[in-house]
């Protein structure tokens, strides 16, 4: 299960996007004010995961139903946790770099079987548009923000409060808006650098949000690493712009302001991800 030093990028989908049984549930969920917020949500979402996990492995848990709810105008907005999916994730990843005599007995070939099943399917776009596969809302990084999942979001829609116990820095956007920016960023990218793993990258991101609703919004949430930086790093943070401009210069074909960009981006979130290996 990752760490609580991660970022998150979440899609809220309105009701709409549900069958009729889930719209009530969900209308029901937060009706009864069950939902838990983004700062809150990640500690629950972990000790849900971890407590599975020493379930007997018998068979992948069943799990309640969660979700982070967001009124955006006067639209009721939800992002399903999928903790089936966390599970699942989990239970590959204590498989791996393990011999495989531990890893049998602590993560059973069957149990790994369904596991790989789930995530598979959850993964799967073909599966998800054609038999109704419920979609995967939210993504997971540890120690840093991913460079691609600044294309999505613009500086202006920053929202930031760092007083009180809970900071928080995230950007929030309407989807349309999120994939002219994702189609922009790969055609640019693709026209000057070809295959390179950050187009391929941000390709499949952008396939990612074509899934969801067209009156959904899309979340990055900079979540427990706001404990990592001071107000002022988070203050002045400009990730978003550095990597805007960084896609201006290359469609113009100013390969050194787009080399200058990319090397403070990288630079910045370097040095967050050394803080890992701090003791």
């Amino acid at each position: 299960m990752p760490s609580l030093f991660a970022s998150y990028l979440r899609v809220y989908e309105p009701l709409t996007a549900f069958d009729r049984d889930r719209q009530l549930f969900w209308r029901r969920y937060a009706r009864e004010g069950r939902a838990l917020g983004p700062v809150e949500g990640p500690v629950r979402q972990r000790t849900a995961v971890l407590e599975a996990l020493g379930a007997g492995w018998t068979r992948l848990p069943d799990l309640p139903d969660e979700a982070y709810v967001m009124e955006w105008g006067d639209t009721l907005l939800v992002c399903p946790w999928n903790l089936r999916l966390r599970v699942a994730e989990a239970a590959l990843n204590a498989r791996d770099g393990v011999p495989s005599v531990l890893a049998d007995a602590f993560v059973p070939p069957v149990l790994a079987g369904q596991a790989k099943a789930v995530v598979e399917d959850w993964r799967s776009g073909a599966k998800v548009l054609e038999h109704g596969v419920p979609r995967v809302h939210e993504q997971i990084a540890t120690w840093g923000v991913p460079l691609r999942w600044f294309v999505f979001v613009d500086l202006d829609e920053r929202e930031i409060n760092l007083t009180g116990g809970k900071r928080t820095l995230r950007y929030r956007t309407e989807i349309s808006k999120a994939r002219r920016r994702a189609h922009r960023g790969v055609s640019v990218l693709r026209k000057s650098l070809g295959d390179a793993p950050i187009t391929e990258a941000v390709e499949e991101g952008t396939r990612w949000l074509e899934e969801f609703h067209p009156r959904s919004i899309v979340e990055l949430d900079y979540g427990g690493l706001t404990g990592l930086l001071k107000n002022d790093a988070l203050h002045d943070d400009d990730s978003p712009g550095l990597v805007a401009a960084g896609l201006s210069a290359l469609s113009r074909g100013d390969a050194d302001a787009a080399t200058e960009a990319y090397e403070k981006l990288v630079a910045r979130w370097r040095a967050v991800q050394l803080l890992e290996r701090c003791n």
